[in-house]
C-alpha cells in the first residue's frame, strides 16, 4: 500500500493512497481531519480486538471503519444504495469506496499520519 501525505494551500492535510486503498485516504481526509482523539480511539479499539474474535466499527459521516483482529475495512456509507434501478450491463464504480488491509499495515499508516501532523 503506497500513500502520500501533503498539505494543500489552505494548510489542510491531504492523504492520497494507491489504487485499491483509496478509501483509506478518503477516510483520513473526510473523517479524521487531524483529529488525534479519533486516532486514539481507533488504536485502542485495535488493541481491544487483536488476538480475539471481537469486531469493532466506527460509523462516520462519509465512511465506516470496521476491524477485527486481523483485517481493517474502510467502506463508503453511500455503498448501501438500494432500490436504484440501473440499465442492464451497467454497474456502480466503487473501487475507490472500499479498501481492505491488514491491521499491522493500518497501524503503520496511522503512525505515519501522526508523524506527518507533528512535523508540519
Amino acid at each position: 500500500m503506497d500513500y502520500e501525505f501533503r498539505t494543500d494551500v489552505t494548510g489542510q492535510v491531504f492523504a492520497s493512497f494507491s489504487m485499491g486503498h483509496e478509501a483509506v485516504g478518503h477516510w483520513l481526509n473526510e473523517e479524521v481531519k487531524n483529529d488525534l482523539a479519533l486516532l486514539d480511539e481507533v488504536e485502542q479499539a485495535i488493541k481491544h480486538v487483536q488476538g480475539s474474535e471481537r469486531q469493532w466499527q466506527k460509523i462516520g459521516h462519509e465512511y465506516t471503519l470496521w476491524l477485527d483482529g486481523e483485517e481493517v475495512i474502510v467502506r463508503a456509507n453511500q455503498m448501501d444504495l438500494e432500490g436504484d434501478e440501473m440499465e442492464e450491463g451497467m454497474f456502480y464504480y466503487d473501487e475507490e469506496s472500499l479498501s481492505l488491509c491488514g491491521v499491522e499495515d493500518f497501524l503503520i499508516v496511522l503512525q505515519a499520519y501522526r508523524r506527518f501532523l507533528a512535523e508540519r
